[in-house]
């Protein structure tokens, strides 16, 4: 039944983020260059960076070509279309499995119309499915499994195929957001920051806050928690799994260390897809709209950038023994605990404030009605769990070490070096510590994001609370780290 508000646009406000349309632009357009740069200048042909980029000066653009992996016929060899015929498979079983198997059904936070969304969770058990169909075929093909293989020869074909569904996802929900009318009982609704008139920042930010769509077969689907929770996250995992199959090819055994990593990047998947419901209130399902912003990261940059270290690791093993593996296991489960502490103790004084848990936390009551816990973990930091959840990024790239490698040729016999299979010499060389370029991107890159999502919404709720945000600003003085931001 619609509500009886016909208030379903919401209001303009031409407050840009990201610089505006310049800085949309530059992300829209400027990111695919970055992953294709990391594709190609860590690589299994000629090393990590590739040797030419370690001499700018006297750089030849056909040896670059030749020591890259650039392919034959040009530009037109990142697109194969069975690599995009099977990447859209993907989709289409992911949301089958959607479809298929059983999960809960929830309603989302109350929209600015008054009404409230239905939703159906069940990506840990399709991701879980899938998974176990992979062990199984990993079990009866090995390293060989055609997946595994798959993925690694076509690894350019399948970034180009999710970068294109991405821009199409984004024109299509873009194109979509004009039939939003006043009073229709979808509880469609409009994004406030999505409706600045300008074209090209609209189609970035995107101006549909939930978008759906009905497909044949399958039924009604949330574009924007479907995408966010699913297809890219689990893509992370295979990249992974593919990436230490690869490793196993190319050396014959897989080391600690890439098994750690795949390990702790699959457990934080999985954490999250099991706690699915928790994604209704995070600021990308309550305010962001849906457009190129939250398509290209759910569906690319998660999936080929957050899988650089084990990418990296296939080719240039390295060993942490006992020692090392319990360093870095130390650091993830310090990041982890107050994640994961945080975040269940603001869970359950939002749920049930008397819980014994929390009955005792003190906190500032708002003119809006909502209480805003100053003790515990959030006494210490206005987003402590942001600082949880960098400090678990560490150990993503700890085990790369001063990253960076050569590959030279058999019979090569450098000292120090690890023999291929086909005897191929992988070393540091020269190369040495200009591989933290690629492997540690996602640490500093993740840390931007915390930072920019803490003063989006430090700017959120000074709207929503006014002075008593002020109020609890001075009572709780640190943004993320405690005596330092």
């Amino acid at each position: 039944m619609a509500p009886k508000t016909t208030q379903q646009v919401a209001p303009r406000r031409h407050q840009y983020e990201f610089l505006g349309p310049p800085g949309a632009a530059a992300i829209s357009f400027g990111l695919p260059i970055l992953l294709y740069s990391f594709a190609f200048a860590c690589n299994d042909i000629s090393g990590c960076p590739a040797p030419s980029l370690l001499h700018p000066k006297t750089l030849d653009l056909e040896v670059l070509k030749r020591e890259v992996g650039w392919p034959k016929d040009g530009i037109r060899g990142l697109l194969s279309l069975e690599a995009t015929g099977w990447t859209l498979a993907y989709y289409l079983w992911s949301a089958l499995l959607y479809r298929l198997l059983p999960g809960t059904e929830t309603e989302g936070t109350k929209l600015a119309n008054g009404g409230r969304l239905k939703y159906k969770f069940n990506a840990f058990a399709s991701s879980m499915f899938t998974l176990a169909i992979c062990a199984a075929g990993t079990f009866a093909r090995g390293a060989e499994f055609p997946l595994w293989t798959f993925i690694s020869d076509n690894y350019l074909q399948i970034l180009t195929a999710n970068i294109l569904i991405a821009y199409a996802l984004a024109t299509f929900v873009y194109i979509r957001s004009f039939s939003v009318k006043p009073g229709n009982p979808e509880f469609r609704e409009l994004a406030a920051g999505g409706v600045t008139g300008n074209m090209l920042y609209d189609w970035f930010i995107g101006r549909e806050l939930n978008p759906r769509v009905t497909l044949p077969l399958i039924g009604e689907i949330d574009i924007k928690e479907f995408m966010e929770i699913r297809p890219g996250l689990l893509g992370w995992i295979l990249f992974n799994c593919a990436n230490v199959a690869k490793q196993y090819r190319l050396y014959g055994s897989v080391t600690d260390s890439i098994v750690f990593v795949t390990i702790i990047q699959a457990f934080y998947v999985l954490d999250g897809q099991f706690m699915e419901p928790a994604i209704l209130t995070t600021i990308d399902i309550t305010t962001d709209g849906f457009g190129l912003m939250l398509a290209f990261g759910d569906l690319v940059w998660v999936p080929f950038l957050y899988s650089t270290q084990t990418r990296y690791l296939s080719v240039h093993p390295q060993t942490l023994g006992p020692v090392g593996l319990a360093a870095v296991g130390a650091v993830l489960l310090a990041g982890y605990a107050i994640f994961r502490l945080s975040n269940s103790q603001k869970n359950a004084f939002r749920t049930n404030p008397n819980d014994p848990a929390v009955v005792h936390l003190k906190y500032l009551e708002t003119k809006a009605g909502t209480r805003l816990l100053v003790d515990g973990w959030w006494g210490v930091a206005r987003h402590i769990n942001y600082l949880g959840d960098w400090i678990q990024a560490w150990p993503y790239s700890l085990p790369t070490g001063m990253a960076g490698y050569q590959i030279l040729s058999a019979g090569t016999l450098a000292e120090g070096a690890v023999k291929m299979l086909d005897g191929r010499e992988v070393v540091p060389g020269e190369a040495r510590g200009w591989g933290i370029i690629f492997t540690y991107f996602y640490v500093l890159y993740f840390g931007v994001l915390l930072v920019h999502r803490d003063r989006r919404d430090d700017e959120k709720c000074s709207r929503k609370y006014g002075g008593d945000w002020e109020k609890y600003k001075r009572i709780v003085r640190w943004r993320i780290v405690p005596y330092v931001y």
